[in-house]
């Protein structure tokens, strides 16, 4: 049997996961207590037929239970079953922003405030992100994209080896609480403030021959590469199935996406399996049609 266990913020998506991962096959049960997993296990085991992939989340509320995260931990790494964990995270104003909106309790907040419930959790939880297998960013992953951000690391769990994912991202929209490696490649000249090059991007050749001979771009992206080749092992043995490499830009359009772009082409070269993935790469399209046009 192979169990996931979803762990994470209040407010970052475990339910919507939790869905996401249902509709993907797996037997799934929301909030159960750290205490109540072996029984959980031994149930999907003696089920007929046995249930050989099944989720559980496991939150904050266990400290309404009196129940520690150094306990949750210990439950978890007894049990008798393959299991991985994911941690869940969002940035501190997103979750405040989902709270509010829904008009929800925190449920370790002071009278319920977001603000105290927040930062509470936080310490709360770090054991369980300390021995998480994936951590993910939902800051900017809507409810109907839940499947398809599970989907993205499906292939990774159960898997013995590292995978590498290559990110770019906007410093305008905030650093992805999940990287294990950010480079910040805004002190090469931006093309966005060329005219010509202002619409495309890090994707488009007008704009990769623009950056690929600017000062210290191919040092950057060559010691990316190192970095990447001469870390993989170490995360490995602490038992990381990914290793996230974030390249950052200002709006996350023009030059972190061709540096990441760059970096995958060259991991891919030396045989390193590695996925990209462009975070603010749309969404800032749409930002600066929308300042062109005012």
């Amino acid at each position: 049997m192979y169990l996931l266990i979803v762990t994470g913020m209040s407010g970052a998506g475990k339910s919507t996961a939790l869905n996401a991962l249902e509709e993907l096959g797996y037997y799934c049960v929301d909030n159960l207590p750290s205490p109540m997993l072996p029984a959980f296990v031994e149930m999907c085991n003696n089920a007929k037929p046995p249930i050989e992939r099944a989720a559980v989340a496991v939150d904050s509320r266990e400290s309404l239970l009196s129940a520690g995260p150094e306990d949750a931990v210990d439950v978890i790494k007894n049990l008798p079953c393959r299991y991985e964990i994911v941690f869940l995270d969002a940035r501190d104003e997103v979750l405040r922003e989902r709270y509010n909106a829904a008009r929800r309790r925190h449920p370790l907040g002071e009278n319920g405030g977001v603000v105290s419930g927040v930062r509470l959790e936080r310490a709360f939880l770090g054991n369980m992100l300390a021995h998480a297998d994936y951590v993910l960013d939902t800051s900017d992953v809507a409810a109907r994209n839940f499947p398809k951000m599970m989907k993205k690391i499906l292939p990774e769990i159960g898997n013995p080896h590292i995978s590498v994912v290559v990110c770019s991202f906007g410093y305008k929209r905030g650093v992805p609480v999940d990287a294990d490696i950010v480079l910040d490649m805004r002190f090469a000249e931006n093309p966005y403030y060329v005219p010509e090059l202002k619409q495309l991007s890090g994707l488009d050749q007008p704009v990769i021959d623009f950056l690929k001979d600017k000062p210290l771009m191919e040092t950057v992206l060559n010691g990316a590469v190192r970095l990447v080749k001469d870390t993989m092992p170490y995360f490995e043995q602490q038992g990381k199935n990914l290793l996230r490499l974030c390249f950052g830009c200002t709006g996350g359009r023009h030059r972190s996406v061709y540096a990441a772009e760059t970096v995958a082409q060259r991991l891919r070269a030396d045989g390193i399996p590695v996925r990209v993935f462009h975070r603010d790469l749309v969404v800032e399209a749409a930002d600066i049609e929308s300042r062109m046009m005012h």
